[in-house]
């Protein structure tokens, strides 16, 4: 079985970001084995700035040094989740509750693979997702990736008023 280089990251990393008062979000590791990109994504309830993000830097690759996780050299990404931001726990579907989302899934719900509503919490094991009107529960062991869509607020012209 492959290691996860990911998930031992997150698991050195989740209780340091707490200890800060910030959440990990997210972390990513891409490219080759030779010179991997790290890619940490942190947030916070009142969200997260610039300044925080660099204050988290030192503390973020000293832990990831200390896991031997990577072996050699590797790039070092921290940043905020973006507007975009990944859902992945049941406290963020509540956290997100009203605002839209895309989830997409292993087996198909309601009849889709890919299904993009408005976020209505958790319930239990499941993910609660509004889709046309219709409330979709989905089982958080069948996401493969859920995140938060943009709106984009509509203009309406002078004529349609």
């Amino acid at each position: 079985m492959a290691r996860d280089i990911a998930a031992e990251i997150e698991q050195a990393l989740a209780p340091l970001a707490l200890a800060h008062g910030l959440e990990l979000v997210a972390v990513e590791v891409a490219g080759h084995s030779g010179r991997p990109v790290v890619r940490v994504f942190l947030d916070r309830e009142s969200g997260i700035d610039l300044d925080a993000i660099a204050e988290a830097n030192p503390w973020i690759s000293d832990a990831i040094d200390a896991t031997e996780a990577i072996h050699g050299s590797y790039v070092l990404e921290v940043s905020s989740p973006g507007i975009e931001r990944p859902l992945r726990t049941p406290r963020d579907w509540d956290r997100f509750a009203g605002r839209s989302a895309s989830v997409t899934v292993a087996e198909a719900i309601a009849g889709r693979k890919k299904l993009t509503g408005v976020v209505g919490g958790h319930d239990g094991d499941d993910a609660v997702l509004e889709v046309e009107g219709a409330i979709v529960r989905i089982p958080f062991a069948l996401i493969r990736k859920a995140h938060l869509v943009f709106d984009f607020p509509s203009f309406e012209s002078k004529e349609t008023r």
